[in-house]
């Protein structure tokens, strides 16, 4: 399984999976496919493209914390394709949902690592927020893995 690290409120987890880097973010980058692969995930829509037609903001609707959550993400693919990242624009339950995934190839296929800065609207004491993020990246590494090794 993953390995996890918490340093303050930002988390970090990694995983191996059985695929190449640029196999592994061509599944990441593919957001219309998100709601087939990652169980939370209700709905995707890239609401607008960056100079070169990559999708630059994208607008998730997921099931988060037992009620239904919408918030946009803003992509920026300067470390392509051995990363991507990105930052919160809106949220309805989040005032911070910023990450990365790092692809770093490996004997055996890529060392993926997640890394997530989030914060809620409501005040939560850190470690909640710990678990919160920790769920979420253990959760979204496996799934990635499943998606990629399968031959997405």
């Amino acid at each position: 399984m993953g390995q996890g690290v918490l340093v303050g409120q930002r988390a970090s987890e990694s995983i191996n999976v059985n695929a190449t880097p640029e196999a592994l973010f061509a599944v990441v980058v593919d957001f219309a496919a998100y709601p087939t692969w990652v169980a939370d995930l209700k709905q995707v829509s890239v609401l607008a493209h960056d100079e070169n037609g990559a999708a630059q903001d994208v607008e998730f609707r997921a099931a988060a914390f037992g009620r239904s959550s919408t918030y946009t993400l803003r992509y920026d693919y300067s470390d392509a394709p051995n990363a991507i990242s990105w930052s919160q624009v809106t949220g309805d339950l989040t005032t911070k949902l910023d990450g990365r995934y790092r692809f770093e190839a490996d004997d055996t296929g890529t060392k993926v690592t997640y890394e997530l800065d989030v914060d809620l609207m409501v005040p939560l004491p850190g470690f909640v927020k710990n678990r919160a993020a920790s769920r979420i990246m253990t959760q979204a590494l496996r799934e990635l893995k499943t998606r990629a090794e399968r031959g997405a």
